[in-house]
This record gives C-alpha cells, sequence and structure tokens, in this order.
C-alpha cells in the first residue's frame, strides 16, 4: 500500500473550512487515506504481518495455523488469483499452534523470530533455503516460557541477544549463542499478570519496555537494566549505576491492558503504548 502524506508547503485555503465540523482543512491534504498496490491471497486472517528491514520486498506473517508465511511481493501479480489460492514464497515450520509475535533481526538479514501459542519460541534464517518444496524447518526452538508466548523482539544493537514475554508474567533475554535453547540467559518476574508486548530501546543496548494486563493496576514497566537485568513487581523505571539497581520514582499507569508498546526511532526517550483502553498513549520519559 501507499500512503500519501500531506504537503507541508501548501497554503491554507478558506474555502475547504467546515465550520460544521470545527475543520479548517486546505492544508495540503489529500483524498486519499492509503491506495492499495498488490493484494496477496493469505490463509485465514493475517494475525501479524512484518517485512524485513534489509529487503521490504520481503513479508512474514502469521496466520490462525502454526505456519508462518513468507512472501516476495515482487513474485505476486497486483490482484489476487480469484481461486482465493495463498501461493506462500516460503512455509515455516516450528510451532504447533498459531500466535502473533514477530520479530526480524535487523543486523542479520533472513532471520526470524516467532512467537506462539504452544510456549515455544522459533527461529529461522531463510537464507538457508527451503529442503522439501517451500517448507523451511526452525533452525532452533526456544522453550523456557510455561504459558502462551505473547511477543518476541530481537535486541536492536546486538544480533545474538532477543527478548520474550508471555502469560507466566515472565520476560526472558535469550542469546542464540548458548548451548541450550530451554533456559533464558536472564528470566525476569516483569509482571503481576500477563505481559503481551516488549520493545528494545533503539538508542541504549539497556532500556527495553513491556506492557501488561496488571490486574492491580493496568499498566506498563519501563526497564533500564544492566546486563539484561532487572526484577519489578509493579510500574517504576530502573536505573544502573555499577552493579546496583535503583529505583526511580516514575509510575506509568493505563486505563487497561497494554498491547503495544514501541520506541520512537527518532527520540530515545519517547515512548508509545496502545490497548484496550481504545488509546494511543505517547510518553517523554
Amino acid at each position: 500500500a501507499r500512503v500519501h502524506i500531506p504537503n507541508d508547503d501548501a497554503q491554507f485555503d478558506a474555502s475547504h473550512c467546515d465550520s460544521d465540523k470545527g475543520e479548517f482543512g486546505g492544508f495540503g491534504s489529500v483524498t486519499g487515506k492509503i491506495e492499495c498496490e498488490i493484494k496477496i491471497n493469505h490463509e485465514g486472517e493475517v494475525n501479524r504481518a512484518r517485512y524485513m528491514p534489509q529487503n521490504p520486498h520481503i513479508i512474514a506473517t502469521k496466520t490462525p495455523s502454526s505456519d508462518v508465511l513468507v512472501f516476495d511481493y515482487t513474485k505476486h501479480p497486483a490482484k489476487p488469483d480469484p481461486s482465493g489460492e495463498c501461493n506462500p514464497d516460503l512455509r515455516l515450520r516450528g510451532h504447533q499452534k498459531e500466535g502473533y509475535g514477530l520479530s526480524w533481526n535487523s543486523n542479520l538479514s533472513g532471520h526470524l523470530l516467532s512467537a506462539s501459542d504452544d510456549h515455544t519460541v522459533c527461529l529461522w534464517d531463510i537464507n538457508a533455503g527451503p529442503k522439501e518444496g517451500k517448507i523451511v524447518d526452525a533452525k532452533a526452538i526456544f522453550t523456557g516460557h510455561s504459558a502462551v508466548v505473547e511477543d518476541v523482539a530481537w535486541h536492536l544493537l546486538h544480533e545474538s541477544l532477543f527478548g520474550s514475554v508471555a502469560d507466566d508474567q515472565k520476560l526472558m533475554i535469550w542469546d542464540t549463542r548458548s548451548n541450550t535453547t530451554s533456559k533464558p540467559s536472564h528470566l525476569v518476574d516483569a509482571h503481576t499478570a500477563e505481559v503481551n508486548c516488549l520493545s528494545f530501546n533503539p538508542y541504549s543496548e539497556f532500556i527495553l519496555a513491556t506492557g501488561s494486563a496488571d490486574k492491580v493496576c493496568d499498566s506498563f514497566l519501563v526497564s533500564v537494566c544492566q546486563e539484561m537485568k532487572s526484577r519489578d513487581s509493579s510500574v517504576k523505571l530502573y536505573q544502573t549505576r555499577g552493579s546496583t539497581i535503583e529505583k526511580n520514582v516514575l509510575y506509568v499507569v493505563l486505563h487497561g491492558d497494554a498491547h503495544r508498546v514501541h520506541w520512537s526511532p527518532h527520540n530515545e526517550t519517547i515512548l508509545a503504548s496502545s490497548g484496550t483502553d481504545r488509546r494511543l498513549n505517547v510518553w517523554d520519559l
């Protein structure tokens, strides 16, 4: 799809003013918000879709089944097959159930992580190519969680580190160089309810955010980690000094479950969150 951005240099046109709606208009806005350029058939709902940073033509999707699909949209026609048949370029196997978490490695091209309701995280390297037909088996399956794994994210500054969060209220930090896939490098009791999402800060290797459905106060946790370590049972900001972790008085409270958190790629202190309260919150920490 293509998005048309309003023209910042456009002059105000009073003829577009709508007093009933209280809108001035006439600032170079466009009539079409999003124009769809290519449609590709998919197997059921698209639980999540993510493009590969090194090649935006490559898109991975989560399906209602256990498979993760990979499409190169340059190899598909602009209009989908009328039969509705789905023809992914790769089909990634390893999970037993569906899920939502999906993350491409921004430092290693072709390395993809997926989180699932089967309590696991799968890792694929699509550069290895399919062994049979279009099927690619998981390179590694991480089994540390004891409940549904809600989200997974690669560290943005370390190619071998990633984090996962789950309904077991845990935040786990994994190192793909480790000899074990059943025990994380670091484990944090992050919240008092299901942990729905996480996001690594693109400017600092020691900062990450998690979002939860805490029963006590629906909120999200912000942690600053030294050597990827932190502990928290509420909603606070932690600052590391040497080998200790100090509490700073900073509470971030939402009116509903947090389902997405994301750091700004342009400013290291700006964090956005969204959830069941139907609000998009932008925080300057």
